[in-house]
């Protein structure tokens, strides 16, 4: 806790955190088939944690060319750092309803990424709330995962469900799931600021053809060394 609070005791010295965001959309099909399972849509493709740390290493080594003398670090979802509330104030976007931040061009569908440095840096300015009285995104959930406006009840998200869960799945939170197996969408696929999401230019996150709405029974009967071959590089492959 005392590390997300103060960004200086993972980067003695910090004065600025520069903040960065990377689209990862990917058009999402309304699946009803119950054969067919359901992926959300920044897991279809490779896993964003390489890829962004590429980026991240080529940004700083530029940083360090101008200013030899600056120290620093950068996270990409690994690290205890609040992303969220850093990019927030940097402008990011705002708290959505649904938790997720949001920018009033690029929607929700985007990576958080962060450099913590020890230069002093003009500060951006905190981006405000545009939500307004919408609540299709609370409204949509299947699973009322919230309990109130900017709330989020992670036990009950379908998110956390199929990825962080240990252990069986709750019986009432069951039916509401549907055919999600990694992670869901249906939050930010009803929320308006998405609905000129622009899909991502990255090849390495486009989807997988077999990640695309996949047949439960060819997952289910997957030997593991098919499965790791069919996961390899992928975010599913972990839980």
């Amino acid at each position: 806790r005392s590390k997300r609070a103060d960004p200086a005791q993972l980067v003695p010295g910090a004065q600025s955190v520069i903040c960065l965001g990377f689209n990862y959309y990917q058009p999402t099909a309304d699946t009803i088939d119950p054969l067919r399972g359901r992926i959300a849509a920044y897991a279809r493709g490779d896993d964003y944690h390489d890829l962004l740390k590429t980026r991240l290493r080529e940004l700083w080594d530029f940083i360090r060319q101008q200013t030899p003398d600056a120290e620093g670090r950068y996270y990409v979802d690994t690290a205890p750092v609040l992303e969220r509330e850093l990019a927030r104030r940097s402008g990011l976007g705002w708290w959505g309803k649904n938790t997720c931040l949001i920018n009033k061009r690029a929607g929700s569908h985007f990576f958080l990424a962060e450099i913590i440095t020890t230069l002093s840096l003009e500060y951006d300015t905190p981006a405000t709330d545009h939500c307004g009285s919408c609540t299709r995104c609370m409204d949509a959930c299947p699973t009322n995962a919230f309990p109130e406006p900017y709330v989020l009840d992670a036990r009950r998200c379908i998110s956390y469900l199929t990825i962080e869960l240990k252990g069986a799945i709750p019986r009432p939170l069951r039916a509401g799931m549907g055919n999600w197996i990694f992670g869901c969408d249906i939050c930010q696929d009803v929320c308006p600021w998405n609905s000129k999401a622009v899909r991502a230019s990255e090849p390495s996150l486009h989807s997988r053809a077999d990640l695309d709405d996949p047949w439960l029974l060819d997952l289910i009967e997957l030997e593991p060394h098919d499965f790791n071959a069919r996961f390899k590089r992928n975010p599913g492959k972990r839980p």
